[in-house]
């Protein structure tokens, strides 16, 4: 293989994003991958963790209403969880789960293939959106959760009057 040809070991990595079975530095195949087809393992490898249109349409909405936020940060440090847009002086942070990965009770499908694989990972998922609510709670900040299907216009709505009420709360100038 040339030296062109030869993938990077941030190509790697990122080719093993996902992969249960994957080792540091180890070459992906379609034997060790999670994926059932190639074709399926594009698709899921190109899906976005930040920046996903609904999450975008919200965040357009919620800035044209005058407020300004910080976007894929943690509210807690010690917590390794990342919320969508954080108003940090207002305390509210805010998440826009897609249907799919967070298992949405109008939407969500499960899938006809690697069910074994999939049903404890969607489950992990809302386990994990519940021990994060929590957690948040319990620190002091307002937690608003959203479905990626929902009118952006409402849910912007939502949040600018959850980030004025609670920024007035503590004295706070609300939504900076």
């Amino acid at each position: 293989m040339s030296q062109a040809e030869e993938p990077t070991a941030r190509s790697r990595a990122a080719d093993d994003v996902g992969n249960p079975t994957a080792t540091a530095g180890s070459s992906p195949s379609s034997a060790s991958s999670w994926a059932t087809t190639p074709a399926i393992r594009k698709t899921m490898l190109g899906n976005r963790s930040r920046d996903t249109a609904p999450e975008l349409k919200v965040r357009r909405a919620v800035h044209a209403m005058g407020l300004r936020y910080r976007v894929a940060y943690r509210p807690e440090p010690s917590l390794r969880r990342t919320a969508d847009l954080v108003f940090t002086r207002a305390r509210v942070a805010v998440f826009i789960d897609g249907c799919y990965w967070h298992g949405c009770p109008e939407h969500y499908i499960e899938p006809a293939s690697n069910v074994e694989y999939w049903r404890p990972k969607i489950a992990r998922n809302r386990e994990r959106d519940a021990e994060t609510t929590a957690a948040l709670t319990s620190a002091g900040w307002r937690v608003l959760r959203h479905w990626s299907h929902e009118d952006p216009a409402r849910v912007a709505e939502q949040i600018a009057a959850t980030v004025r009420a609670e920024g007035l709360k503590g004295g706070r100038s609300p939504g900076r």
